[in-house]
């Protein structure tokens, strides 16, 4: 899967043919006006000055911003061009950090319930008054399209009204955790889902602390605790690189809990860690998630839903990069799957045909850094060499760039079929466009291939046949399972989680959340929904 050389894409403005009349000429792509990283940064200067000097990001430790930690060199997918990064502190200052930030909990347990939902509150319509800049630097740092951006924006804010509403029912007979819960987060969901859990955590009367991903995500996250500390909120939000300080935040003497969101391997590292410490947590793990197609016949009603999976280049915990297929539906599925490829729209998510013209609706831009499309493309790559089938291999020519732009970050959507067990991306979700197709024979190799992961989040049967559906779905190692739909995260009141080895600690969501990050009568020996070293509990999903 070579990459194709950077070429200048083009678009045409569509007019009337009318004889007589020249042929309308191609438009070169440009930057929206107003939208250049510089004037994006010059905006987040002029709105929270105390947390963005001209040339650095500061971290907010102790209870104000300080200008501590050294900036890391970072470039933004879109296009290569430099941005500050995040500025990484050491462990004394991380220590000083928690430190802190465990008096400020104590603090903030005592102020009655009214007064934290009328922070909360506030903060909330702070950062809707700051809702496009902060979808703006979405785009910039990790590439969200537009939509997309402002989605995650709303999505978390429209999260925690729910909760506004309903966390004194949540918070009957409850207390809040004995100390902060440190928060380490990944990337690709800043606001809905770190930032979110976050105003949770404080309307529930804990402090919390929060680590910025190393891979992209500071620069919002920054713009949306400065508005959170304007609103009184006892916040905490540092960088540093996680071999270095994460002793400091997982580990710590007088941590309530750890909420973390991110890979297997670095997931295992913090269960370790938890191990002899009794402490709550909720570790998201990454997961497989698989779709299964048996017994089938409504092709459209799939397509919409193919389509809808790519969005943000299936950069996310709950996408589907893996569909174990019956291989007398194979026919169908392809001619289904290869039209759904081939409308795919992607490119630059701020290059326009005109001035005027709005923001691109585009499926996806670019994959988190220029190092993960290397890497997918070697994974591309290395199944075909052990002879799995290049089923479909995008080009970067039929997306929308501006001219001369790196496009080193961008992938094209492609799909292999039948790769070897052997496969690194076999048993592994690659976080990028990259699909691959199992095909099956029988109800117990579909399950097999659909369970190859031991333990994912989601999973989805696409089948006419409900009995088979009523009797397979209970022997799927996902948390929820869909029926001729996907699943999600959810919102308000839905739970999530995971089986197997994609979900450790407590599950969140809804109520379950504020359970995960307060205590009841039992205090620490409350039995909450979750997978534990002892037990595994689960809600109605």
């Amino acid at each position: 899967m070579t990459a194709p050389q950077t070429t200048t894409a083009q678009t045409t403005t569509p007019q009337s043919a009318t004889p007589g009349t020249a042929t309308p000429q191609p438009t070169t792509p440009q930057l929206k006006p107003g939208t250049s990283w510089s004037e994006t940064y010059a905006r987040c200067v002029r709105e929270a000055p105390e947390a963005f000097a001209s040339d650095r990001l500061l971290n907010l430790v102790r209870g104000e911003w300080r200008a501590v930690g050294a900036p890391g060199d970072h470039t933004t997918p879109l296009d290569g061009t430099p941005i500050p990064g995040p500025p990484r502190i050491g462990m004394p200052e991380a220590q000083s950090a928690v430190t802190f930030a465990i008096e400020q909990h104590k603090a903030w347990g005592r102020v009655p319930l009214d007064e934290r939902k009328a922070r909360v509150a506030a903060a909330v319509e702070g950062l809707a008054a700051q809702r496009d800049l902060l979808a703006l630097l979405l785009v910039w740092e990790i590439g969200k399209p537009w939509r997309l951006a402002c989605a995650d924006v709303d999505r978390a804010l429209d999260g925690v009204r729910w909760y506004l509403d309903n966390i004194e029912r949540q918070l009957d007979g409850r207390v809040p955790l004995p100390g902060p819960v440190s928060n380490i987060a990944s990337w690709n969901y800043p606001m809905s889902v770190q930032v979110h859990a976050e105003l949770v955590q404080l309307l529930a009367g804990n402090a919390v602390v929060a680590k910025t991903p190393s891979q992209g995500g500071f620069h919002c996250l920054t713009l949306a605790h400065a508005v959170m500390l304007r609103a009184g909120l006892p916040v905490t939000l540092l960088s540093g690189e996680g071999s270095k300080i994460a002793d400091a935040l997982i580990r710590a003497d007088g941590l309530g809990a750890l909420a973390f969101v991110g890979g297997r391997a670095n997931g295992r590292k913090a269960a370790t860690s938890l191990a002899d410490l009794n402490r709550r947590h909720f570790l998201e793990q990454e997961g497989l998630n698989t779709w299964g197609v048996w017994r089938y016949s409504d092709w459209p009603g799939l397509a919409a839903h193919l389509r809808k999976g790519f969005e943000y280049a299936k950069q996310r915990c709950t996408a589907y990069p893996r569909y174990v297929v019956q291989r007398s539906l194979f026919p169908a599925f392809l001619e289904t799957y290869l039209g759904v490829l081939g409308s795919l729209r992607f490119g630059h998510p701020l290059a326009v045909a005109a001035p005027g013209d709005a923001l691109p609706e585009l499926d996806f831009g670019p994959v988190i850094h220029a190092a993960k499309a290397t890497e997918l493309r070697a994974h591309f790559d290395s199944a075909v060499a052990a002879r799995a089938v290049p089923l479909h291999v995008g080009d970067l020519d039929s997306g929308t760039f501006l001219p001369g732009q790196s496009r080193a970050a961008y992938l094209a959507p492609a799909a292999v079929l039948n790769p070897p067990a052997s496969w690194a991306l076999h048993h592994s979700e690659p976080f990028g466009p990259l699909d691959s197709i199992v095909l099956v024979d029988t109800e117990s190799e579909l399950l097999a291939a659909m369970n190859a992961g031991n333990g994912s989040l989601v999973a989805s049967l696409a089948t006419d046949d409900q009995e088979f559906a009523a009797r397979v779905a209970p022997d799927l190692l996902a948390f929820k399972v869909g029926i001729n739909k996907p699943r999600s995260r959810g919102d308000r009141e839905e739970v999530f989680g995971g089986l197997g080895a994609s979900w450790k600690g407590a599950f969140v969501g809804g109520d379950l959340l504020v359970r995960a990050v307060s205590y009841g009568a039992d205090g620490p020996d409350e039995k909450l929904y979750g997978n534990f070293p002892s037990y595994s509990l689960y809600p109605v999903r």
